[in-house]
């Protein structure tokens, strides 16, 4: 080959177990992989010169099935927002500048939808851990939901489920109650105030990690000093 010439494609050889993936080989110079779908878009074969400019082309169109693969890939195990999604595949290695595009066409496509997460998320915490407003709202902010969203998403699984704060504050406290033993039960009612004082920050503190406060709070120490009581005297 003359100097400076560009090399030429030999030989492309797909690589196992797939063959999504292929080595190609030049006539001069290290072989180097790239995926397939890569190559056809390029619309190189055996035979053909790869010039810098056509292999700077084809190593672009890499990377660009590479991270929209990785990203399908992680969602088909999870459904996951917008932000889980990008620090996952920058977890992966891959820039910040190939992430963005890859995400808004997986939006446009209706592959990455944060309002659908988001319902979904919180159907899940109702049916199974039952959270107040402002916990459902904390966790959903950390998957990077915007407090738009959030809140929309809110008001409408709550009204599908025909749920409210103070419903739920009834049944996690009811839940609480039956997993607690007697000297609890007992502390709850107590005439000793120090005793029943201590019991009511556990339940109090149990109540709020679990995002209820102001009338929601109060009702459910009230359910279960009540449910306490009808513990002791049954």
């Amino acid at each position: 080959m003359p100097n400076g010439a560009d090399p030429q494609i030999t030989r492309i050889q797909p690589r196992r177990p797939r063959g999504l993936k292929v080595l190609i080989h030049l006539s001069e110079g290290e072989p180097f992989e790239v995926m397939l779908e890569a190559l056809e878009k390029s619309q190189l074969w055996p035979g053909d010169t790869l010039t810098a400019k056509k292999k700077h082309e084809l190593i672009e169109l890499d990377e660009t099935v590479r991270v929209r693969d990785a990203a399908l890939n992680l969602l088909s195990y999870s459904a996951r927002t917008r932000t889980e999604l990008s620090r996952r595949l920058r977890q992966k290695g891959f820039h910040h500048a190939r992430i963005v595009p890859c995400l808004d066409r997986l939006e446009e496509r209706g592959f990455l939808d944060d309002r659908a997460v988001a319902e979904a998320f919180i159907r899940d915490r109702l049916r199974h851990r039952p959270r107040g407003r402002s916990r459902l709202r904390s966790e959903l902010r950390a998957k990077g939901v915007d407090a738009e969203t959030v809140q929309g998403a809110i008001e409408k699984v709550f009204e599908d489920e025909k749920v409210t704060d103070l419903t739920l504050a009834d049944q996690v406290a009811r839940g609480w109650v039956t997993r607690q033993g007697t000297k609890i039960l007992d502390a709850l009612h107590s005439d000793d105030r120090d005793v029943r004082n201590k019991a009511r920050r556990r339940l109090h503190g149990y109540m709020g990690r679990r995002g209820f406060g102001g009338a929601a709070l109060s009702e459910a120490m009230r359910i279960a000093t009540e449910l306490a009581k009808e513990s002791a005297d049954g």
